[in-house]
């Protein structure tokens, strides 16, 4: 009989344990990469009761919210994104509230109740192209702004959007109104349980001016604008605030005498006056530039959003010589170029701002662009229009020739977006 081949019965075994130990590492891998894939798309959840607690300290007035306080849909500080360039897409969720939910809705804008048969303007919410925006969060908001004084300081469009953010906020927490001029375009309001306070502060020039209109619109004499003195409405109050919303607007439109150092310098559409026509993009540079030095030189350090100008939507003439605007869904980025006179005080505002901006940064203020005037632009279909006034047309007669509002926004409507980016900024700065 032959011996036995140990050699063999050695290879054998030394076969069979690679094999094994090929498999138990392949088995391994898979498992990692099994686990990975699971932790990498699993949902992160934050209980309510941490995210919300109200016992936390709210922030420091110039410091914008700790990452620690994101949300997880929020975008990451890490990526790149300019939120004020997208497309508004469709959302069936609908509005964040409705005219039967707040009662904060100013007549010309409560756009519902003044019978606007279309609904399709409510449902739609704005996309950055490279980023998530989250949805407005009240609850969160109030938190981070607890114990802080927020004011809204310009002419009608910062009304319109302090109703917005009252409605939004009210289905947390109702405000309780404290102030008002005589003409409530000044007002303000507290949530006692936060201790927040927002003010609207009229304040249309932002600089000194005398104006002579009645409600209406309608002028008795033209307007005297000093471009080098602002208007103490809201400078005596400016050290109050822990943050401002500022910006001009519309008004630089209207005919004025200009002022500086006392003096008559020249003025815009002032037919009949033996004075120099210097135009009105002359009166914004130079209110934007007074506006914004006091700010930047102030020792109080408010954390400040300049806000962008928004582009009004009239056709064929304008809000007194007949204008209309009644398209029913929005324009998409590049179905509409802004026109001349709002390109250039567009300009305007970007070169005062990052003049502004560059001083900021030395004096360690939070100074911030917010940047509405592409969102607004595509947006014809969220103003007013004739249901400014309440069911303005009697029995079935639509060849009125009514007055239209193609400025202000609709509430609800597109100006609500405008706090999912102001929260967006607050959170990621």
């Amino acid at each position: 009989m032959k011996p036995l081949n140990t050699n063999v019965y050695s290879h054998t075994f030394s076969s069979i344990f690679v094999k094994f130990a090929v498999c138990f590492l392949l088995l391994g891998l898979a498992y990692r990469l099994f686990s990975s894939s699971v932790l990498q798309f699993s949902p992160v959840v934050v209980p309510t009761d941490l995210a919300f607690d109200e016992d936390k300290e709210a922030l420091p007035p110039n410091l914008p919210v700790s990452s620690s306080d994101l949300s997880v849909n929020h975008t990451p500080k890490t990526e790149k994104c300019n939120v004020f360039v997208g497309n508004w897409v469709q959302d069936l969720t609908g509005p964040f509230y409705t005219n039967a939910t707040c009662s904060s809705i100013e007549g010309h804008q409560n756009c519902m109740r003044n019978g606007r048969p279309d609904t399709d303007y409510v449902y739609w919410r704005w996309k950055p192209r490279d980023c998530n925006l989250p949805k407005f969060d009240a609850k969160r908001f109030l938190n981070m702004m607890r114990g802080k004084s927020l004011a809204f300081i310009g002419d009608s469009i910062m009304r319109n959007h302090v109703q917005s953010l009252l409605c939004m906020l009210s289905q947390v927490e109702q405000a309780v109104g404290v102030y008002h001029d005589e003409q409530y375009k000044s007002r303000r309001w507290v949530f006692p349980s936060h201790r927040l306070t927002l003010s609207v502060v009229w304040s249309p020039f932002l600089t000194k001016a005398s104006v002579f209109e009645d409600s209406d619109g309608v002028s008795s004499g033209i307007i005297q604008l000093h471009l080098d003195e602002l208007d103490a409405t809201w400078t005596d109050q400016y050290e109050n605030f822990d943050y401002v919303v500022v910006a001009g607007g519309q008004w630089f439109l209207k005919s004025a005498i200009y002022y500086e150092n006392g003096k008559i310098v020249g003025c815009h559409s002032c037919q009949g006056k033996n004075i120099t026509q210097v135009g009105f993009y002359y009166a914004y540079r130079k209110a934007l530039n007074t506006t914004l030095k006091f700010i930047t030189s102030s020792k109080h350090k408010a954390y400040t959003f300049f806000r962008t100008m928004t582009p009004d939507h009239f056709k064929n003439g304008e809000w007194n010589t007949g204008g209309y605007c009644n398209r029913t869904r929005p324009f998409q980025e590049g179905e509409i170029d802004i026109n001349d006179i709002d390109g250039m005080m567009r300009k305007i505002e970007l070169e005062e701002f990052e003049r502004a901006s560059t001083i900021g940064k030395e004096k360690g203020l939070t100074l911030k662009l917010f940047d509405t005037t592409l969102v607004s632009l595509l947006r014809p279909d969220g103003h007013p229009g004739v249901y400014r006034q309440f069911h303005p047309y009697p029995g079935k007669d639509k060849h009125l020739k009514l007055q239209n509002d193609c400025l202000h926004w609709c509430l609800p409507g597109p100006i609500d977006s405008w706090n999912d980016l102001m929260m967006e900024m607050l959170v990621n700065g």
